[in-house]
């Protein structure tokens, strides 16, 4: 689900909630919502309150680690790639096919994006990204090394090369993960129970009103960011591919 749908269906959750309240509030008998009664309200409301604040910044902090992750991921695959590169170049002319191989990789990842979906399935002729790289580590494997040195920088190559085939699958398996939808659930039922509450306690006045709405649109905003967040490749909030900007730049050269 797109995380400007789960701001959407927060919002609308939240105003319901206040509808909601201040509806009941016109029905009950008056000693319902006396002094006395609106201090146990404000009292019981204030736990899930805090409740409520705590599980947020429990979200928060968990996208924030995820898109972190995925921002020292691509820096660390971008800075992979360009030492492999350099360490084939070191190699000699034998791995031009390889480099080239490597460079098409590239341009295809920037041309389809950095998620699970578009890097691991085939796209027409395209092939998925892990068949790329096999194909680069199967280049490398054919190599016949004639000294010492042309030894260690195959293995050295083959080695790096098998480090990004991880990070590929890697990222194939956290792909999905997104956000907790049982927490996020939980979540949204205590912040729609508290604005409830608001609209119980509220008069329906045009400038009560549109704080809360005001109030409701801020928190649903806050939701959107997580989740977008939370999925660090798309949506608004995403990773630069900068990193692999500047390494396909450096690719092939001598």
């Amino acid at each position: 689900m797109g995380s400007l749908l789960v701001g959407g269906l927060i919002f609308v959750f939240l105003s319901m909630a206040t509808s909601i309240g201040l509806m009941v509030r016109a029905r009950l008998p008056n000693h319902h919502l006396n002094a006395e009664s609106k201090d146990v309200i404000r009292l019981a409301t204030a736990v899930v309150g805090t409740l409520s604040a705590l599980a947020l910044g429990l979200l928060i902090a968990s996208a924030k680690s995820s898109y972190d992750n995925a921002e020292v991921e691509m820096r660390t695959a971008a800075a992979r790639i360009l030492l492999l590169d350099r360490v084939m170049a070191q190699y000699g002319p034998e791995t031009d096919n390889a480099r080239q191989l490597l460079r098409e990789l590239i341009e295809k990842r920037l041309s389809r994006g950095w998620t699970a979906e578009t890097t691991d399935e085939a796209s027409g002729k395209a092939l998925g990204e892990y068949q790329d790289i096999e194909a680069v580590q199967a280049d490398l494997r054919s190599l016949a090394p004639r000294d010492a040195v042309q030894h260690s920088l195959q293995a050295r190559a083959l080695e790096v090369s098998g480090m990004l085939a991880e990070t590929h699958w890697l990222l194939v398996e956290s792909g999905k993960e997104g956000l907790p939808w049982a927490f996020l659930t939980v979540l949204v039922c205590w912040l729609s129970l508290l604005f409830a509450t608001f609209g119980l306690q509220a008069p329906a006045n045009p400038t009560v009103l549109s704080i809360l709405l005001v109030c409701a649109l801020s928190v649903a905003g806050a939701i959107f960011l997580v989740s977008d967040m939370a999925n660090p490749y798309v949506g608004l909030i995403r990773v630069s591919d900068a990193p692999l900007q500047f390494a396909i730049e450096r690719l092939g050269k001598p």
